[in-house]
């Protein structure tokens, strides 16, 4: 059921600036009267009507369709319409205006969405979801973000919610009951029972990760001794000069960003100056900022000069980099070998490349891919955020504490719940105010 006595909010519900339509969105217990004073008559639940769109004095603002969903058969649960008129910001905010001088109120970010939360029209990874569908920059991240709003992952996490009350169910069956008494049968069972549900939950988390890749891209830093081809290596992997090249040792001095698609996964690659001792004091600043960079990414790609193979500075460099961070070597200007052989002592797995040819080009997307951890799934991933890989995450921590207690019935079933809890905490079931307001505010006005 809706939620009772809840004001009306109003908003722009299509994009910023001029375009061919413009949506105002409007959603309360209560609207009836605000859609007879703007329209004239109250439209027909969920069909189409050309309308006129009127001020206080019943002149025109403007023409267009009026969709009216009485609830609970609406997007946020409540009475909504939806004013599509021409998309130009004078007429939208003249339109607007007129629903607050009606007793609306603006919209805050998210709120159309959250009450859609509130009335169970979604849970809160459903939610989630819309935000990652309207931000998603590529097809394949649209295409994920959509598999969550229809479902898919919450659906993967009620189940693994629901064998875990049908184990917490078992376990306090047998908690009367010392662990010698209890029977063989059941005993077996609880056995089974965790490990399957150690399993499932793994995969979960594992196909989670490839979706908070989609959502959120990796960070890759390049790094490496100055005038190894950085720069060139972020041109060719951007398809445009986004970075100044030069001969000159130290040319980059600031970290430079550019963001690239890999078969559909965004890529934030940034190019740092080169690690080297210099008596320039704006260098060092550079190579200061370099590594601060370094300690942020999920990956570094450390470039070398193929023809020089792995020199002491390169070798110093390495031990310098943070030892939990990913990282794939990377031999450049491979068109200058000309038949010989690099030094390649030390070096296990590398790729090379010619960022002046864009030889071995192809081979690095790939091995970039793989780098970060992604791989094609069959039937695709669903979006996944941070705090989603940490909520699977808890879980798998307490299932794995309890896996290590299982003769210890009373400790064993807390970690069970504790589990559950942070499965909950997922779609909603567990959520903090706290919580909710920070995932909401961050969506736009209209949605």
């Amino acid at each position: 059921m809706p939620l009772p006595n809840v004001d009306t909010i109003a908003a722009v519900a299509s994009a910023q600036g001029r375009g061919g339509v413009g949506v105002i969105r409007v959603s309360g217990s209560d609207i009836e009267v605000l859609i007879r004073k703007i329209l004239g008559k109250l439209p027909s639940a969920r069909h189409a009507s050309y309308s006129n769109f009127l001020d206080e004095n019943g002149d025109i603002i403007d023409q267009g369709i009026a969709l009216y969903f009485p609830a609970p058969h609406s997007y946020t649960g409540e009475n909504v319409l939806e004013l599509q008129g021409h998309g130009g910001p004078a007429v939208l905010q003249m339109l607007l205006q007129r629903c607050l001088d009606l007793g609306a109120r603006l919209a805050q970010p998210g709120e159309f969405t959250r009450r859609a939360f509130l009335n169970g029209k979604l849970d809160l990874a459903q939610a989630e979801s819309v935000a990652d569908l309207i931000e998603a920059n590529s097809t394949e991240a649209a295409r994920s973000a959509m598999r969550s709003l229809l479902g898919e992952f919450s659906t993967s996490v009620h189940t693994l919610v629901d064998e875990l009350i049908h184990l917490r169910m078992l376990v306090e069956a047998m908690l009367d009951f010392p662990e010698e008494e209890a029977a063989v049968d059941d005993i077996e069972r609880r056995h089974m029972l965790l490990n399957n549900l150690r399993l499932e939950l793994q995969h979960t988390l594992e196909t989670a990760k490839q979706g908070s890749l989609l959502c959120q891209g990796a960070q890759v830093v390049i790094a490496g001794q100055p005038n190894v081809g950085k720069s060139s290596l972020l041109n060719r992997l951007a398809g445009e000069e986004v970075a100044l090249v030069s001969t000159i040792p130290g040319t980059t001095r600031d970290v430079i960003r550019q963001s690239i698609q890999i078969r559909g996964v965004p890529m934030h690659i940034m190019d740092t100056a080169g690690l080297r001792v210099s008596g320039d004091e704006i260098e060092n600043m550079g190579i200061a900022l370099t590594h601060q960079t370094l300690r942020r990414a999920d990956l570094i790609l450390l470039l070398l000069d193929a023809s020089q193979g792995m020199t002491v500075q390169d070798k110093a460099i390495v031990e310098d980099l943070p030892a939990d961070i990913p990282r794939l070597l990377v031999l450049n200007k491979t068109d200058l070998l000309l038949g010989n052989t690099p030094d390649l002592q030390g070096i296990e797995k590398s790729v090379g490349v010619s960022a002046k040819t864009g030889e071995g080009i192809e081979e690095l997307r790939s091995k970039l891919l793989e780098a970060v951890g992604w791989r094609d799934q069959e039937g695709g991933v669903f979006i996944a955020r941070e705090r989603h890989l940490r909520s699977l995450a808890q879980a798998q921590i307490h299932l794995t504490q309890a896996s290590t207690i299982l003769t210890q019935a009373e400790l064993f079933a807390e970690e069970l719940r504790l589990a559950q809890h942070a499965l909950n905490e997922i779609t909603g079931e567990f959520t903090s105010d706290d919580l909710l307001g920070e995932i909401f505010s961050r969506f736009c006005i209209g949605k």
